[in-house]
């Protein structure tokens, strides 16, 4: 909840300062992510002490997206595009996640920071216990479009169950992306 509040105020900000035009030739992407799933470089731990009592079960997050092109709120353009999104997510661990929900493109000149929101369905495998299949997934990305619309960007996100059961421990991932327009697949 704290990370959704933290994405909505940095996109205000982002748009009280002025931000470029979205480009209208906005594409459709396939994002393939890599990183560390429960991760704790962002916490509420201090230092080796755990002051949050949530254990932690760190592996490797394997992430596959689509993106889509077209915005859900084309009266947001030209300074952001609202679109939604599905995908996948797997851990080292045997945990697999599938949801999907919206995100938020704000370009700052050849940067992009996107916020996003999703909703799916958790399988723990043997790797941590979320405490329910249904888990919510709030995240922010800051990324660099380059001029063949590609992209390359860094995410920090937060997987719980929102307290709909118990326990709710949560996960914190952070993923490194690259989004490859899909005409690039399609020989477009």
């Amino acid at each position: 909840m704290r990370l959704g509040l933290l994405a909505a105020g940095l996109l205000a900000a982002a748009g009280l300062l002025g931000t470029e035009p979205a480009r209208a030739d906005e594409v459709p992407r396939l994002s393939l992510g890599i990183g560390q799933f429960d991760n704790t470089t962002i916490d509420s731990n201090i230092g080796p002490f755990d002051v949050s009592g949530n254990a932690h079960d760190r592996a490797v997050d394997f992430r596959l997206e689509y993106r889509f092109g077209t915005s859900l709120l084309p009266f947001t353009e030209p300074y952001a595009s609202v679109r939604p999104w599905l995908g996948a997510e797997a851990t080292s661990e045997g945990g697999v996640y599938g949801g999907g929900g919206i995100l938020v493109d704000v370009p700052l000149g050849p940067f992009i920071f996107t916020p996003s929101f999703g909703a799916g369905l958790w399988s723990s495998g043997e790797g941590k216990d979320l405490g329910s299949p249904l888990e919510f997934r709030t995240q922010v990305e800051v990324g660099y479009e380059f001029e063949n619309q590609s992209r390359f960007s860094l995410a920090y996100s937060h997987i719980s169950n929102a307290d709909v059961a118990e326990p709710n421990p949560g996960a914190n991932s952070i993923v490194v992306y690259y989004h490859l327009p899909t005409r690039w697949l399609l020989g477009r």
